[in-house]
């Protein structure tokens, strides 16, 4: 931002400086601040568009007394009478007449002038070029850097969420008007103050150069330059446009989506029109659509969905057109589409009404199977005792969902049903029913029929049985080869650029590695910047889980906590997770609370959490014992807790290769429930020696408490240097105790990526700690 004391320096003597801007770009704020700053008297005046012909008219507002406009010099000579030593302060000279324009040169002689200069303006030809010639400084006033318009942003609109914060930056380009209109609507752009302004200034624009700037704003992307035509360069000189790497970008988006909300409704059609002439595929139908062709649009919609390189490119092509049509076939197509990439809710508001299997499949991925089987039994649905007469999709979408409404009801569901159906989506949900019932070989049921799914074409059914393979392994505490499988199907789901089912994948490949206790560091960062983003119920459960247990290990418990705090997701780790965070925490009576059960690994855990919070000195009732087994490690744990302590060593060992933090607990338990020396000591240091590789910061330091029962003092790592931070790194340090992700903290503190993760190693290095969570923790153990 352009200080006062910078413009000040420029005012010692008598003399012109101007300062130029775009349409809210703060140029009246920054001479309200220079005014305040400045030691004598100053006199502020302006021009007026209203009366942008009247001679005089800034400088009689500036002295408040009537002035001889028929003569320069007399004019020149009574304003300097007026102002003397002070300081003339003239904003909107865009709209001056032009008998102040000629005299500015003569009074700037003797007085200290400071004026504000829009660009773009319609100064009479060789103004500008007089101003330019008399003044002492030309200065342009600067976009605000990211770090203050994120500041701007939060000081108009304090409730705003990082997301939109750095989304009113981007799309404000600096601007500070733009920025508190954006901030008051929530990023969503409110048309108020703002639009009169950008208004205004694009009345000053030439016509080619009006629609060029509407074009950007329409296109809502940076264009060629010939796609632009004759007005680019005009914009360029006022600063409302930019041009690198060839390609021509708005200085700021907003402005240009406000310039193209000026235009009338007949220019706004031709404009589309046009550019629906330049451009292919979507981005064409999206123009005819804009222009009024609905016929047209939905036509080039259907043909881009034709060619499009990807399921989500298809999906969107074929959700436009169903959104410019009321035939049955194209609203079902797309629905399917959008059912494909994970978009259950675009699926339900273009789907038929008779259209039962997708809109029950809607609201079976949106993880509702009541209101699946719901619309299921709508009227007139042939389906009777479950048998395989009407719809195999709807069919399919019935086992599924009750399934998981009513398990023990989904069998009778299959009668009449060969064991390997043909259709392959009825081939996948006989599988799922063998996976729920751990029938033997119930692993390769469902890769098969996901492998005949996808050779098929049925890509949901595929996606359906990777989904169901991945969940039914995390339950069964298989975290190693369901991580495995996750992230191959998240990355077969970014091929096709299917975000919502790669979401879900990602997230319970997180949660495989935050429960497993491996790359403690990496998982909290990932998962935080996951569950940043929008996502589907149960990956939300998932990535919130996979968050707090990974920070809640590394020491930052009160971020963990907070994180999941009010959180309610059926069928998720989450409530267990929020039990574990709160005994790290030191608080064993929040430990006791039952959770959702999501199979026969979880119950296990809340039981072993609810003993260590009884060690604590937690009262009252736990979770009830399970009637099913759990896998082999809980089983052992469990057993060594209901009085056989001497077989924690098995349980560690049967933890080993399935969850690093288990072994560590078992260890921990084994030395902390003996009172002898030689029993007790070797697994604590043990313990000690995996948490601390591990990064589980709590476990680690609890281990050590106890091994000072035994006179074994164990010190941590210290650090590599006195241990102070500079403040940028306690800032950086401070917002990842925070929680924040990467991206968020580059664009509050407006450095890059590279620059955060910077100042996070530095601080890791200084504190003495392995990964960022640990020197987040330390930091605010120094704080």
């Amino acid at each position: 931002m352009l200080a006062p004391p910078d413009i000040l320096t420029h005012l010692v003597e008598p003399g012109l400086v101007v300062l130029t801007g775009g349409p809210g770009s703060g140029r009246s704020t920054t001479l309200g601040r220079v005014s305040a700053g400045y030691a004598g008297p100053v006199l502020s005046g302006g021009g007026l568009a209203i009366l942008c012909g009247t001679p005089a008219l800034p400088l009689t507002r500036a002295v408040r007394a009537r002035l001889p406009a028929d003569d320069p010099a007399l004019l020149a000579e009574a304003v300097r009478s007026r102002v003397a030593g002070g300081l003339l302060v003239l904003d909107d000279l865009q709209w001056a007449d032009v008998v102040t324009l000629d005299a500015l040169p003569l009074i700037s002689e003797h007085v200290r002038v400071l004026v504000a200069l829009r660009t773009p303006h319609r100064l009479p030809d060789g103004a500008e070029a007089r101003l330019r010639s008399a003044a002492t400084a030309w200065l342009t006033v600067p976009a605000l850097t990211a770090t203050e318009a994120a500041d701007l942003a939060l000081a108009t609109a304090p409730g705003l969420t990082g997301p939109e914060v750095a989304a009113v930056v981007a799309r404000s380009g600096g601007l500070p008007l733009a920025v508190r209109a954006l901030a008051r609507s929530g990023g969503a752009g409110a048309r108020d103050d703002m639009a009169y302004v950008v208004a205004e200034a694009v009345a000053d624009l030439t016509r080619p150069a009006r629609t060029a700037l509407a074009a950007l704003g329409l296109l809502g992307r940076p264009a060629e330059p010939d796609l632009l035509g004759g007005g680019l360069a005009e914009l360029a000189a006022a600063d409302l446009v930019t041009v690198r790497d060839g390609m021509a970008a708005p200085t700021s988006p907003y402005v240009a989506e406000v310039a193209a909300g000026a235009l009338d409704g007949p220019e706004r059609r031709a404009l589309h029109q046009r550019l629906a002439e330049l451009t292919e595929g979507l981005e064409a139908a999206r123009h005819l659509a804009g222009a009024g062709d609905r016929d047209a649009a939905c036509e080039r919609a259907q043909l881009a969905a034709e060619f499009a390189d990807s399921a989500a490119a298809r999906a969107e092509a074929l959700l436009l057109a169903a959104s410019l049509t009321g035939d049955p076939a194209v609203r079902t197509a797309a629905a399917r589409a959008a059912l494909t990439v994970g978009r259950p809710a675009a699926a339900l508001g273009v789907a038929p009404d008779d259209a039962i299997a997708v809109r029950a499949e809607a609201h079976l991925q949106s993880g509702d199977p009541a209101m699946a089987l719901a619309v299921l039994d709508a009227p007139g649905r042939d389906l009777e005792g479950g048998g395989a007469v009407g719809d195999p999709d709807a069919l399919r979408v019935r086992i599924l969902a009750t399934l998981a409404v009513d398990p023990a009801a989904a069998p009778a569901l299959l009668t009449g049903l060969p064991a390997t159906p043909d259709d392959p989506g009825l081939r996948a949900a006989v599988a799922a029913v063998a996976a729920h019932r751990r029938d033997q070989g119930w692993e390769y049921a469902l890769a098969s029929a996901a492998t005949a799914a996808g050779n098929a074409g049925d890509t949901l059914s595929a996606r359906w049985c990777a989904w169901q393979l991945v969940g039914t392994l995390v339950a069964d505490g298989r975290l190693a080869l369901a991580g495995d499988t996750a992230r191959a199907a998240a990355a077969a789901c970014a091929v096709e650029v299917a975000y919502s089912w790669q979401a879900r994948f990602v997230a319970v490949e997180l949660w495989c590695a935050a429960l497993a206790g491996t790359g403690l560091d990496d998982v909290a960062r990932r998962a935080v910047e996951l569950a940043d983003r929008t996502l589907p119920a149960v990956a939300r459960g998932y990535a919130l889980a996979a968050a707090a247990l990974a920070e809640a290990d590394a020491g930052l418990t009160r971020s963990a906590r907070s994180r999941l705090d009010g959180v309610s997701v059926p069928d998720s780790p989450v409530d267990w997770v929020a039990a574990e965070a709160a005994w790290l925490d030191g608080q064993p009576d929040l430990a006791l609370a039952a959770g959702d059960t999501l199979g026969p690994l979880l119950p296990g855990l809340r039981r072993i959490t609810a003993h260590w919070a009884r060690l604590d000195g937690a009262t009252g009732p736990g979770p009830a014992r399970e009637t099913s087994a759990g896998p082999a490690p809980v089983t052992e744990t469990l057993a060594a807790w209901d009085g056989h302590p001497d077989r924690f060593a098995e349980a560690a060992e049967a933890w080993r290769a399935v969850a690093v933090r288990e072994e560590v607990r078992c260890l921990l338990a084994l030395g902390l429930l003996s009172t002898d020396p030689a029993v007790a000591v070797p697994p604590l240091l043990a313990a000690e020696a995996l948490a601390t590789s591990s990064g589980m910061v709590l476990l680690a330091g609890r281990a050590r408490v106890g091994l000072r029962r035994h006179a074994v003092r164990r010190d941590p790592r210290g650090p590599q240097s006195d241990g102070s931070l500079t403040q940028r790194e306690r800032q950086v340090l401070e917002l990842v105790a925070q929680g924040e992700p990467t991206r968020r903290i580059a664009s509050v503190l407006g450095v890059s990526r590279e620059t955060v993760e910077t100042h996070i190693r530095a601080g890791m290095r200084k504190l003495g700690a392995r990964t960022r969570t640990e020197a987040a923790a330390r930091c605010l153990e120094v704080l």
